[in-house]
């Protein structure tokens, strides 16, 4: 899993009025949680400094520098402005090498469908899936070969199986499908 590394500054002042006071300075709030017999450790970021670890589908191991502490995590929750969009709160798990972790990830479909050669339409329903496994066994992306699918099937959850992680999600949940297009039905319908 690829990493990302962010310097923060450890803060002292707590609130809404502190948060708005460091918003104004272009820096955002944040938490790291899940410390052992720590207590939760409250830091700013410069805006700036977290676009690429935001605003993008891949997922992150972030290595904290926060002077005197350093410490890996991963990002649990953005809470975002509900009309400008932007960031007002980051919450990060703090994730420890012997300990499992929760986390998405995103799903990449690999191949073509039997289906789509048929004149179907691949759609990817799940774009990414919640699992638990070891920080070292984490990868970037789940791959998902869909070179067998046919026309009108699809693949679920509970068909994937990947070595070092749980998948979390409802076994029954649809992950991507072939969907008959008009085209293809008007097809087999001639052809009947």
């Amino acid at each position: 899993m690829k990493t990302f590394a962010l310097k923060g500054e450890v803060r002292d002042d707590f609130g809404k009025k502190a948060a708005r006071a460091y918003r104004s300075e272009s820096l955002i709030p944040c938490v790291v949680y899940g410390g052992h017999n720590e207590e939760n450790l409250n830091f700013v970021v410069k805006n700036g400094d977290v676009r690429n670890l935001i605003y993008t589908p891949e997922v992150f191991l972030v290595d904290l520098d926060l002077g005197k502490k350093k410490l890996q995590a991963v990002v649990k929750e953005v809470q975002f402005h509900p009309v400008k969009d932007t960031i007002l709160h980051i919450d990060f798990l703090h994730v420890f090498e012997k300990v499992p972790v929760v986390i998405e990830i995103p799903v990449r479909l690999e191949g073509l469908a039997a289906g789509v050669r048929a004149g179907g339409k691949l759609s990817l329903d799940i774009r990414k899936l919640k699992v638990k496994a070891l920080p070292a066994k984490l990868p970037e992306e789940l791959v998902v070969n869909v070179e067998n699918l046919e026309l009108g099937k699809s693949i679920q959850v509970g068909q994937l199986s990947f070595e070092g992680l749980e998948i979390l999600n409802a076994k029954n949940a649809v992950i991507c499908r072939v969907q008959l297009t008009r085209a293809a039905r008007g097809a087999a319908a001639k052809a009947e």
